[in-house]
């Protein structure tokens, strides 16, 4: 992460009185223009870094140079290290250097992050594999493998350019560029399988919009498949019902019961969401979702029946 870089070169230029923007390039595994840029920020951040031609030039700081604390606010120290204490939090995995940086900065500014937040993937059989590797492929630019299941429960094998890991609607997705479809898509994570990071790196794209692009996909998808679903639901699922809609989509009534209004393409995923509810809902409208979900209600009693 950037921040984390910026720090390394301070210290390095602390520690070296001197550098070039090669040798800071392959000490933090980036290219030369990434340096330049890193330059500019801390020049921008009021950090008195220079650079010089010729013999004895290179980046150097300014000799009475000393990192200061107070050019941040109390609140701006706890923001960083509760930032940076936050990311760790949710990464699978936490490197050596990342420890590092982190210890450096508790102990810089005198003080430890409040214990505000905490993430467990426990539940998650393939979180570690998954997080960390789409999190290395999008660092490190490589192509993604997986065989991906959609709704209907068709699988597809895809090779992906991952852009970023993302939370939505209770679940992870990662967003990225589909090779295939040639545009970018969002996949859920508990549908992937066999996921690999190839050898294959690919190049930035500099996409106009990436959501703009995903949401036309979204858009179309609605479009052609979006049902209005109206169902009653029982009192006792009450915190499903405040769990999964919002506000303006639930009407209580007078005998406690809850009239909810949804607008969802209509697949497999969503007759599953009506029945996952038993014998507490009841599918007001539309007409023909009720006759597939009386049809299959009878298809299992006749299972349970023989």
């Amino acid at each position: 992460m950037q921040i984390e870089r910026l720090f390394k070169i301070v210290y390095y230029l602390l520690d070296k009185k001197r550098s070039t923007a090669q040798e800071l390039a392959e000490y933090l595994g980036v290219s030369k223009r990434t340096i330049f840029r890193d330059i500019d920020t801390l020049s921008v951040a009021g950090i008195p870094v220079y650079t010089g031609k010729g013999n004895g030039g290179g980046i150097r700081l300014m000799d009475n140079f000393v990192l200061n604390k107070s050019v941040l606010s109390e609140r701006e120290q706890q923001e960083i290290l509760s930032a940076l204490h936050a990311l760790s939090a949710v990464k699978t995995e936490e490197t050596e250097e990342t420890k590092q940086v982190l210890q450096k900065l508790n102990l810089f500014f005198n003080k430890e992050p409040p214990n505000w937040l905490e993430v467990n993937f426990a539940s998650w059989e393939n979180d570690n594999n998954f997080f960390s590797g789409i999190k290395s492929a999008i660092f490190e630019k490589r192509i993604v493998e997986f065989d991906y299941y959609n709704s209907y429960g068709e699988k597809r094998h895809r090779r992906v350019e991952p852009i970023q890991l993302c939370f939505k609607s209770k679940s992870w997705y990662f967003k990225g560029f589909c090779l295939e479809k040639q545009g970018v898509r969002l996949y859920k994570l508990s549908r992937i399988r066999n996921l690999r990071v190839a050898e294959e790196t690919f190049a930035e794209r500099h996409l106009l919009n990436p959501d703009e692009d995903l949401s036309s996909g979204v858009r179309e998808k609605y479009a052609n498949t979006a049902v209005k679903l109206v169902m009653k639901i029982a009192p006792e699922m009450a915190y499903r019902v405040y769990d999964y809609y919002g506000e303006d989509d639930i009407i209580k009534n007078d005998d406690g019961s809850f009239t909810v209004t949804q607008r969802e393409p209509e697949d497999n995923g969503l007759y599953s969401f009506i029945f996952s509810f038993g014998e507490y809902a009841e599918v007001l409208e539309p007409e023909h979702i009720k006759n597939i979900i009386r049809e299959k209600a009878l298809e299992i009693a006749k299972k349970y029946s023989e």
